[in-house]
């Protein structure tokens, strides 16, 4: 009989990782490696808090609201035909149910790391802080709301973000959105079937992706539109024109909600919210433990090989003491090359601090290239009308078209930055290295300091002084007609006179008529440099902000990787020359436990590496040292 092929390993398990953690904890012990033990207690705190973050995003009133309700099966979100959301909320598992909402505090100095206060609310409470209606363009200046409910669904860390509307109250929203998508595992954009997808939605799309690729589209309100099917292949095409493979999920809240009220399954496939579910906990919570699982096991071989160096080390200079010499030798040559890394002077430093300096003045360029061309186009505009009464309309477009340029540059920064990063790691070792989290994409609050664009004379003129305008200029022409006319005896005042006058006023109403024209258009014009001015500099000094803080997470992060090996290299240096100097009674006892630790060590690292080897989709003939290792 044929000899069965390996099989395929399960996943490790959550409870399982963190067994391997704290094996790894205890291997490191209270000992003086604080550095590797820091990093063991961080894996261990991503595993005790698996949060899989869904951030929910769409236009105003397209359904956000109610799609999270009718998905946990709850009214936490307030829904109503005048209600819009202001303030990002949160929902995740937690029992019993409540509410909280994130408020900054005193010193918390509005950046990313920025400090937030939980204070718990009545869950009943929950609208008087999250919408429009009780919280008018989060004038309450809260960072976001918080509700735990006891579901299923909410089970293995799945947390659904309900977010202000992209578009049509204010382009601040979108901006507001985008700060939270870095920091997001996915994104469910919804838009109702009552028409196919609008360009702000698809250019919102876009910009979406280059930040987070795991997005989905949800057709919402399907029972309220006989054509929905229609709506549903066409928006399916313009998915695929932004990416292949984005998929569509036809819903209807309101049947969910009605099929959980009656418990009526075949109801609830029809809203067809099964599908949703499906992608949530496959795709999305699915990958979100394989990354999960991939990072902790990364963790858990550096780990391991750091340790194994050192007892190693010890071990070949106790059962070898005439090559020892040679060893130490060996490991002070890559101690050497350890440190090197260390210096400003290495190359990654270098491709770094060169790089950052580039990223900057790129950066500088497009976010005023961009904005010069709306300003171009913003006075070509002006120069064709007059700006006066459309004012209020011009100033909203300004608004929006200086969002999307912002957006637009924060998210090309972020990719360049995500790119200065790999070619940091690549100059740093030849091995993949784990990239530290990067979020310049953060454009929360960019343009409060900027202040809105200010009014302009609608240039309306009452009939009164129309008439006043004219009687001024038809003055000069009654009275000089009339002069020249008395020559010939005729009276100051005749038909002569009267029409000149008349022709002079109309000239003198156009004339002024186009001097006020060209006063408005000059004046609106200085008003379009003056706050594209504005929002140079403040978006410029956030993003210079960002990129020194992406810079330094880069720099600590890699610097971090280094200080371990050479530690770990220091160590294997110490014990070794300590090790030549050892009596024989001591080494026969010394050798035995040094064998027994690095067994517990291996057994470590091929339950690391059986872990990761399930976590890139490998194949593996079981996981035995999990076991032993646990």
């Amino acid at each position: 009989m044929a000899e069965a092929g390996p099989a395929k390993a399960a996943p490790a398990t959550p409870e399982q990782l963190i067994k391997l953690v704290e094996s790894g904890l205890q291997l490191v012990g209270d000992g003086d490696r604080a550095d590797l033990r820091q990093r063991l207690n961080h894996a261990l705190g991503r595993l005790r808090d698996p949060s899989v973050r869904v951030i929910v995003v769409g236009e105003f009133k397209q359904g956000k609201s109610k799609l999270i309700n009718a998905l946990v099966n709850a009214p936490v979100c307030p829904v109503d035909d005048d209600v819009a959301t202001s303030v990002p909320t949160v929902v995740r598992h937690g029992e019993p149910a409540s509410a909280a909402i994130l408020v900054p505090t005193a010193e918390s100095d509005g950046g990313d790391d920025a400090k937030v206060e939980r204070q718990p609310i009545p869950i009943e409470d929950l609208a008087a802080y999250v919408s429009e209606q009780g919280n008018p363009g989060n004038s309450k200046k809260l960072v976001a709301a918080e509700v735990y409910l006891p579901r299923k669904i909410l089970t293995g860390g799945l947390t659904v973000i309900d977010s202000p509307g992209v578009g049509g109250m204010g382009s601040s929203h979108t901006l507001t959105t985008l700060t939270a998508l870095p920091t997001a595992d996915a994104m469910l954009l919804v838009s109702d079937a009552s028409q196919e997808y609008t360009e702000p939605e698809l250019r919102f799309l876009r910009q979406a992706m280059r930040i987070t690729p795991s997005v989905a589209g949800v057709l919402s309100k399907t029972d309220l539109y006989p054509e929905w099917r229609r709506v549903a292949d066409i928006d399916r095409g313009h998915l695929d024109n932004v990416a292949p493979g984005i998929p569509l999920f036809p819903v209807s809240s309101d049947l969910r909600i009605e099929a959980g009220r009656l418990q009526d399954a075949e109801l609830n496939a029809e809203s067809g919210f099964p599908a949703l579910v499906r992608h949530l906990r496959t795709e999305v919570v699915g990958n979100s433990e394989r990354l999960q699982r991939r990072s902790v096991s990364q963790d858990l071989l550096s780990v391991t090989e750091n340790l194994r160096l050192s007892l190693q080390s010890e071990l070949d200079a106790l059962e070898n003491p005439e090559g020892t010499p040679r060893m130490i030798a060996g490991l002070e040559l890559a101690k050497a090359e350890a440190d090197d890394l260390r210096k400003r002077s290495a190359r990654w430093q270098i491709t770094l601090n060169d790089g950052i300096s580039d990223l900057i003045a790129d950066m500088e360029y497009d976010l005023r290239d961009r904005l010069r061309r709306i300003q171009r186009e913003a006075e070509a505009a002006i120069d064709q009308g007059d700006p006066g009464p459309t004012w209020n309309e011009f100033s909203t477009w300004l608004e929006e078209c200086s969002a999307a340029a912002i957006s637009d540059t924060f998210v090309w920064t972020s990719e360049r930055a995500q790119w200065l990063a790999t070619q940091v790691a690549e100059h740093f070792a030849e091995d993949e290295v784990r990239l530290p989290a990067l979020r310049v994409s953060d454009t929360g609050d960019v343009l409060d300091p900027v202040d809105e664009m200010p009014a302009l004379d609608p240039g309306r003129v009452n009939a009164v002084q129309k008439v006043l305008i004219g009687m001024r200029g038809s003055y000069g022409g009654v009275l000089m007609f009339g002069l020249i006319t008395g020559i010939f005896g005729m009276a100051l005042i005749n038909p002569l006179s009267v029409g000149a006058g008349l022709l002079l006023g109309r000239k003198a109403y156009r004339e002024d008529k186009e001097a006020r024209l060209k006063r408005r258009q000059g004046e609106a014009k200085a008003l379009v440099r003056r706050q594209v001015d504005d929002v140079t500099f403040q978006v410029g000094k956030q993003l210079k902000d960002r990129l020194r803080l992406v810079q330094r997470s880069i720099r600590d992060h890699f610097t971090g990787i280094a200080e371990e090996h050479h530690r770990s290299l220091a160590d294997s240096v110490a014990v070794a020359q300590k090790a030549a100097t050892t009596y024989t009674l001591q080494k026969d006892v010394r050798i035995k436990d040094i064998r027994a630790e690095l067994k517990r060590v291996d057994a470590l690292h091929a339950a690391a590496a059986a872990v990761a080897a399930g976590a890139a989709g490998g194949r593996t003939p079981g996981t035995p040292a999990m076991a032993a290792a646990g």
